[in-house]
């Protein structure tokens, strides 16, 4: 029989040490029924998700690889033949014919995403990896445990389940190691022999699962490619159990754990995924017991001692504290506590677990060397994931990272970084197919397969500057790091984007602007004079604001190596003819070239607003008039919306330094969202019991987006100053952030008392004074040197 180095003194002992901080726990006093109510874990690579049942344990496993389909031509051959024409319905204001023009010829050739349904067409889906199941024999489905508690403890990225039926006790601790590539998961009962129960491991379909002898399960399969031929990826998991007393044998199918007091389960998975980033192997199965070998060498606490300092390397970077820890708060299980912070509690230790749960995500969903967080980070439980799970250009791929570099967790961006590289060879085809364009271009959607074509309806599809946004994550780390050996890594992708910008634009007839066409500002329509409904334009708002973004970065990465010096004087006299942001009427941030009445004034996209957050061009200081216009086009918009909508707000509200209304959407964003709401909805945004985002359905950008927000409210250093408690509401009276990021390479700590700062600290690797402003003041500072 298998044995487990570690024995039962030495593990009680462990466990009586290990109480959580309760500032950084997400608990529940009930298990999980829906996917919304279990606790996430991953190592970046390898998710789990543990549901805590006492007749059933079920974990749903995730492994970022796992997607369907394949690489696709989706680009139309004869698409530039249409666009003359396209255009000069634009600029006749015949926009309704130039968009029924765009559905015709100027969309991705066949399905594309099979809108949003890509799990069995090429496109692909994200997929579930499975179940791990554990039925626990002669506990009766309806079992009323005592004393059940199931947390997940964000300081050591692990779950813990507690819980007496009759005189025993049980246990059960989960975490997901990037060291050892391994899900650990520890049963353990205070009564000897006490533990009974089966493994299993599935999954809906494409899958066979074998015993491989007494102590060990392989599950195995391939999922479709959308060709109907046997090319998709292929994956393989191992499951070993490990005991040092009781009884272990198998079936076919089964693990069978008799009379234990406690097992140890080791988990591996890995695919054969051929894509820009991601652990793959052409033979799953040996390296998945390759793996599953190394963590068996290690006994339970080097396996734990591993994990722990390699996720607190990161996790530890930054701490937030807001006002003193409130002990009735955190005798809450989280869901009654977002219930009552939705009755009018106060709890800004709340909104300090929020964001800490934002960063614990990022951590969790993504690492260097691996795949992007998608759509849903790192976790579903689905064959068909909302919306592929892939990844979407229009904002939601970027807000995933806008906490990166701020939170000092800027190495994890890594992977989007990679994406964006991926997206050059592809993007350059459809930037020649689509618009006889140098450089490269992706559009809204994208996957690992190289996807860069326009959408299949041109409504939201022909959105074209998502690769323009994808470009401004590149400017920030360098200019958060000042690291210049990344700069020129990065810059032939910003010169690549900006060559596709400067030969795609035209000349508008008012006012001789240059302007994007044709584009449309992200999922939003507008009404012609007619009545009739278009999204399809000229030169939206955004487009101009990304634009004059882009040719800034690429001009001034091209002075800083000395290279491209016509290039960037191309770029400049554009630059200068780009339409500028305006506006209206009414006082509102115009979103269009033209003063169009809005189809849905509430709309959840706030796109014209990019220049205020995340870009820089708007400011309550450089720019009033601007900033007060922003302010008027918020304020139509509406606090409510999807979940990454309300997430978005709370960041240009910081912008527009105005705290209590950033701690109002704060809240609205952690309304509770019931786990039975069911399908697809653009309102009713807010949180589910775990924490998650809400769109609904689960959305993992609106967590990454409030995580960036809160931080924004307390430092700000895009205007050329370090701004410190810029948007600080007043439920947040006293607190103390520590190692947060400012660019040009600043770690920031400050404490405030009454809304004042009251001490700060400024470190940086290579100091050079900076501009800091701090209670109506501003003072020069030289950084101590890190």
């Amino acid at each position: 029989m298998p044995r487990l180095s570690l024995f039962l003194p030495l593990l009680l002992a462990s466990l009586a040490g290990l109480r959580a901080s309760p500032e950084h726990l997400v608990w529940f006093d009930q298990p999980a029924t829906h996917f919304t109510e279990s606790l996430p874990l991953g190592n970046g690579r390898l998710g789990a998700m543990v549901f805590g049942g006492v007749a059933e344990e079920r974990i749903v496993l995730n492994e970022s690889g796992l997607w369907s389909g394949s690489p696709q031509d989706a680009d139309r051959p004869d698409a530039a033949q249409s666009l003359p024409e396209i255009r000069r319905l634009l600029l006749e204001g015949k926009n309704a014919e130039a968009e029924a023009l765009v559905n015709r010829n100027f969309t991705c050739a066949g399905p594309g995403s099979a809108r949003g349904r890509g799990a069995n067409a090429q496109y692909g889906s994200y997929q579930t990896l499975g179940n791990l199941r554990i039925k626990f024999l002669n506990t009766p489905a309806d079992a009323k445990p005592a004393d059940y508690r199931r947390e997940l403890d964000l300081e050591t990225a692990t779950t813990r389940l507690t819980y007496r039926l009759g005189d025993v006790g049980y246990t059960r601790e989960v975490f997901v190691s990037a060291p050892d590539e391994v899900i650990v998961v520890r049963l353990t009962a205070d009564t000897p022999g006490a533990l009974n129960f089966d493994v299993a491991l599935d999954r809906p379909e494409n899958f066979a699962t074998v015993s491989e002898g007494p102590d060990r399960l392989l599950m195995t399969g391939q999922l479709p490619d959308g060709k109907k031929t046997a090319t998709g990826v292929r994956y393989a998991a191992r499951l070993r159990a490990l005991m040092p007393s009781g009884d272990l044998s198998s079936t076919a199918t089964t693990l069978q754990i008799r009379d234990a007091t406690q097992v140890v389960l080791l988990l591996t998975a890995i695919t054969d995924i051929h894509t820009f980033a991601g652990r793959r192997d052409d033979d799953p199965s040996a390296a998945s017991q390759d793996d599953l070998t190394r963590a068996a060498r290690k006994n339970f606490t080097a396996l734990r001692a591993a994990h722990l300092a390699d996720y607190q390397r990161y996790f530890n970077r930054v701490s937030l504290t807001l006002g003193s820890p409130s002990a009735a708060a955190g005798a809450l299980p989280t869901p009654a506590r977002l219930a009552a912070l939705r009755d009018g509690a106060s709890d800004p230790g709340l909104a300090a677990l929020f964001f800490d749960f934002g960063r614990y995500l990022l951590i969790s969903s993504s690492r260097p060397g691996g795949l992007p967080a998608n759509l849903q980070g790192l976790w579903a439980e689905e064959i068909q994931a909302p919306w592929n799970a892939d990844w979407h250009l229009n904002v939601n791929i970027q807000m995933n990272y806008w906490p990166a570099e701020v939170c000092g967790l800027g190495d994890l961006a890594q992977p989007l970084f990679a994406f964006v590289e991926s997206l050059q060879k592809p993007g350059a085809v459809t930037a020649q197919k689509y618009y006889g364009a140098r450089g490269w271009v992706a559009h809204v959607l994208a996957n690992p397969w190289g996807f860069t074509a326009p959408g299949e309806a041109a409504s939201w599809g022909s959105a074209n500057s998502g690769s323009a946004w994808l470009c401004q994550h590149l400017w920030d780390h360098w200019l958060f790091t000042g690291d210049k050996k990344f700069l020129a890594w990065a810059y032939p992708i910003l010169k690549g984007s900006a060559q596709f910008y400067s030969d795609m634009l035209i000349e508008e007839p008012n006012h001789r602007w240059l302007v994007t066409a044709p584009s449309n500002s992200p999922e939003n329509a507008f009404l012609l004079p007619d009545g009739k409904r278009a999204n399809v334009c000229l030169g939206p708002t955004i487009d101009q604001q990304l634009l004059r973004h882009l040719f800034t970065a690429t001009i001034e990465s091209a002075k800083l190596l000395g290279t491209d010096e016509a290039f960037a004087a191309e770029l400049a006299e554009k630059r200068a003819r780009l339409a500028p942001t305006r506006i209206g009427s009414d006082g509102r941030i115009m979103e269009w070239l033209e003063e169009y009445k809005e189809a849905e004034p509430t709309h959840r996209h706030v796109s014209h607003l990019w220049g205020l957050y995340p870009g820089d061009e708007i400011s309550p200081r450089r720019t009033p008039d601007l900033a007060a216009a922003a302010r008027k086009s918020l304020e139509a918009r509406g606090d409510a919306g999807t979940g990454w909508s309300i997430a978005y707000k709370l960041n240009l509200w910081a912008r527009l330094r105005d705290g209590d209304r950033c701690e109002k959407l704060l809240r609205t964003q952690l309304t509770p969202v019931s786990t039975g709401a069911a399908g697809i909805s653009m309102k009713g945004g807010g949180t589910y019991p775990n924490l998650f985002d809400a769109h609904p359905p689960f959305q993992i950008d609106g967590n990454f987006g409030a995580t960036a927000g809160i931080a924004e409210m307390l430092l700000q250093s895009h205007a050329g100053e370090i701004d410190l408690l810029p948007a600080l509401p007043a439920a947040w009276p006293d607190g103390e952030a520590r190692g947060l990021r400012a660019r040009h390479g600043v770690t920031v700590d400050l404490t405030w008392k009454a809304g004042r700062v009251t001490t700060y600290r400024l470190a940086s690797k290579t100091p050079e004074k900076v501009t800091v402003r701090m209670n109506g003041e501003t003072v020069a500072v030289t950084p101590e040197k890190l």
